[in-house]
């Protein structure tokens, strides 16, 4: 009973949730389905009970919000019809439809214990997300815009967006590493979470980041090792999508299955079932490139040794008839040269006593010349020396003439000497000393 105070009426807090208690459990006597997003199952394993998180969300904005429970029994019921049906186990992050009852506790408040989910609504709302997806995508009319680029002839440097200890990734660097045509690839991991609430935000995280050194890149592989359609549904993600189709080179996927294909698939350059397959793709555009490039190399060794056989014969069919034709020539020229030879010593023979004999007249013509030419020059001689001999010096003095000297300098005019001056005069047979007394110029006659 209340306690009463000053007239009003005071309920303990037992009272009170007591009373919650009984009125949830008078209105809400049987079981009922609830549609509602369960953000964390909260599964713990040491007691195998679960206590999901349970949200409504509107506009992006959580408008309704409720604990639960989901006893370790049904738990596991639950959890086998999903790997039936989704073939995923029961995890956070998934909208479902459950059928449960509600409680109220004066402890631990107010939940609703689970009882059972179904997981054809869960398969449902993945795919009315991945229509809602496709849809929109078309409406931008960008759903094709990533497979219309055009993929590089040797697609060599990949930027691989994966799980680094993800099964399919190792699968797929197997296989491109141990290609047995020795191929070679160039590749850089962007780590990133491929399933959950998180992935979403991880995927678009290192795509920006890709952007940023995409001349680096020929293509972006997404690489995921497998699961079933709830794992999936990050894929079908509207962001997600757009940005792969909008993405500037070409995206390949291998998410790992074989079924449902995601809307991140469909806008993608190329996707394949697994690692494996989407390895065995960029392997294949090389064998393109390198078959035909292998069979132009053969071809072209054939047709060059058939080239060189060719020639060769016919440098052997040129040689053997220069040979035989040089043989004929030498043979021929020889016998002309012997032939020239013998004419040209009998020519010389007789030429030689023909400019003997002219040679004879020559000489006796040359010397008949070169004695009148003495002759004539020997009587010049003669004439040149009488005329030298009656000019030198001495001669001439004998003739009366003299040499009058001033210093032993000769004297040819009286402006010369002054008086008083002493002369010397050279003679025929002899020198005469005198002092000029008077000095007397013709011109003053």
């Amino acid at each position: 009973m209340p306690e009463i105070i000053n007239d009003i009426k005071i309920f303990t807090l037992l009272e009170v949730t007591l009373s919650i208690q009984r009125t949830i459990a008078d209105r809400y006597k049987s079981a009922f389905w609830v549609k509602a997003e369960m953000n964390k199952l909260n599964h713990y394993t040491h007691s195998g009970h679960c206590y999901p998180e349970l949200l409504e969300k509107k506009g992006g904005k959580i408008i309704a919000q409720i604990r639960s429970n989901l006893w370790k029994s049904d738990y596991v019921a639950i959890n086998q019809k999903f790997m039936q049906v989704l073939k995923e186990p029961l995890k956070d992050g998934i909208n479902i439809l459950f059928c449960a009852t509600i409680h109220a506790d004066p402890v631990y408040g107010l939940n609703l214990r689970i009882i059972d989910i179904d997981p054809a609504f869960t398969l449902g709302e993945l795919e009315r997300e991945k229509q809602q997806t496709i849809e929109r995508l078309i409406k931008e009319n960008i759903f094709n815009k990533n497979k219309t680029l055009s993929i590089p002839l040797l697609p060599q440097r990949i930027a691989i967006i994966s799980v680094e200890t993800s099964k399919g990734y190792a699968d797929f660097l197997k296989v491109i590493n141990e290609n047995a045509w020795g191929y070679k690839f160039f590749y850089m991991l962007f780590p990133a979470l491929l399933q959950g609430d998180k992935s979403i935000g991880a995927i678009l995280g290192q795509m920006r980041t890709i952007k940023k050194v995409i001349h680096h890149f020929d293509v972006v592989a997404i690489i995921r090792g497998g699961g079933g359609d709830v794992g999936l549904s990050s894929f079908n993600n509207y962001q997600l999508a757009r940005e792969i189709a909008m993405f500037p080179i070409p995206v390949i996927t291998g998410i790992g299955h074989a079924t449902n294909e995601t809307v991140s698939e469909m806008v993608s350059y190329r996707s394949a079932i697994t690692p494996t397959e989407l390895a065995d793709f960029l392997l294949q555009k090389f064998h393109n490139f390198s078959v035909p490039l292998q069979k132009a190399r053969e071809k072209i060794i054939s047709n060059t040794l058939q080239v060189i056989k060719d020639e060769k014969e016919q440098l052997f069919n040129t040689t053997r008839y220069f040979r035989m034709a040089t043989i004929s020539v030498l043979t021929k020229n020889k016998h002309i040269l012997a032939q020239r030879s013998q004419s040209m010593l009998t020519h010389s023979k007789f030429n030689m006593l023909s400019f003997k004999e002219s040679l004879n007249q020559i000489k006796l013509t040359l010397i008949k010349t070169t004695l009148s030419t003495f002759g004539s020059h020997h009587t010049s001689l003669i004439h040149i020396e009488k005329n030298i001999d009656m000019l030198d010096p001495v001669n001439v003095l004998k003739r009366g003439y003299s040499i009058t000297r001033l210093n032993g300098k000769s004297v040819t005019n009286t402006n010369a000497v002054k008086a008083s001056d002493l002369l010397t005069t050279t003679l025929a047979d002899g020198m005469i000393e005198s002092k000029v007394l008077t000095i007397q110029n013709t011109n003053e006659r």
